[in-house]
């Protein structure tokens, strides 16, 4: 891994038709997140084909336990993706992470002519990364029903939407700037803030609570101090820690109501005055309906 020459960004024309690893936590405690990318993405004249068979990738936690078992459950995905003969697009940070890693292992493995390689999809791509094509973000702004004109918000893309860029190919890893554009093409107010990137302790939330619960406590003080609203993320693990960690927090305690975290493509799915919203709101730790009042969104 480490000879491999850094991956370029990829700023060919996002296509319409996606092979989709969902991946466990959106089938699980974060359905929300997966409802509504589903929805964006219909909105938008994207399609979505969810991987057949599909398994877990290994998130964070397997390739602490068994670096070969962490390295064959994404390369299956991968190789289950290539069959299809379409671009896999994956919502999940940790399952994007360990999908390209496996990309990087594979490409590797072929260009030595290690053993038998298969076929894997020639694009694997963040759903940021999707949804920030410029053509799907010219057909967002433009079919914006319901704008998030006044919410102010900061953008959380956590540790693995971007990094390691030597294999996402990210251009700007310290400053991504997708999640920005499509909140502004929506209306919100975007905030500038120098966390996007910070570590919100992911996995360690079952092990080292108080690790957790020391940066979710930053993130949330340095989000106050941006002038926001809201927390918007793209990674299931990152809202989890953000949403179910603010009791804990200098933020939000006693009679304090907290932040709200929404997952982008909430967000996205309400501007576009899309059904099924309410009912991802109930979802939230950190009830999010009080600020959508107040802004006129509820």
């Amino acid at each position: 891994m480490s000879s491999l020459k850094p991956l370029t960004p990829d700023t060919s024309a996002a296509p319409s038709e996606w092979s989709y690893f969902p991946g466990c936590s959106l089938h699980s405690t974060a359905r929300e997140y997966d409802e509504s990318t589903r929805a964006v993405c219909a909105a938008l004249g994207i399609s979505l084909h969810e991987l057949a068979d599909w398994n877990c990738c290994g998130s964070t936690s397997a390739h602490s336990v068994n670096h070969q078992l962490a390295r064959l459950l994404p390369q299956r995905n991968l190789a289950l993706a290539g069959r299809t003969g379409l671009g896999l697009m994956i919502p999940c940070a940790a399952c994007y992470g360990r999908s390209k890693a496996a990309e990087a292992d594979l490409r590797a493995a072929a260009a030595t002519g290690e053993g038998e390689v298969p076929t894997i999809p020639n694009r694997i791509s963040h759903v940021l990364d999707v949804l920030a094509d410029a053509d799907v973000l010219l057909r967002l702004a433009a079919q914006i029903r319901r704008p998030l004109t006044g919410l102010r918000t900061v953008c959380y893309y956590g540790c693995l939407t971007s990094r390691p860029p030597r294999l996402t190919g990210a251009a700007d890893y310290e400053d991504p700037q997708s999640m920005d554009q499509l909140l502004a093409a929506a209306g919100a107010v975007v905030m500038p803030w120098s966390f996007k990137t910070d570590c919100c302790g992911a996995s360690l939330t079952l092990t080292r609570s108080d690790v957790v619960v020391r940066l979710v406590d930053r993130l949330l003080r340095m989000a106050q101090e941006a002038g926001a609203d809201c927390v918007v993320v793209a990674c299931s693990m990152c809202q989890a820690n953000l949403d179910a960690r603010q009791r804990q927090t200098s933020v939000a305690g006693g009679d304090q109501a907290g932040i709200p975290v929404f997952y982008v493509t909430e967000l996205l799915a309400l501007a576009l005055d899309l059904p099924g919203a309410r009912g991802w709101w109930r979802r939230h730790l950190t009830d999010p309906v009080g600020l959508l009042t107040a802004r006129g969104l509820a």
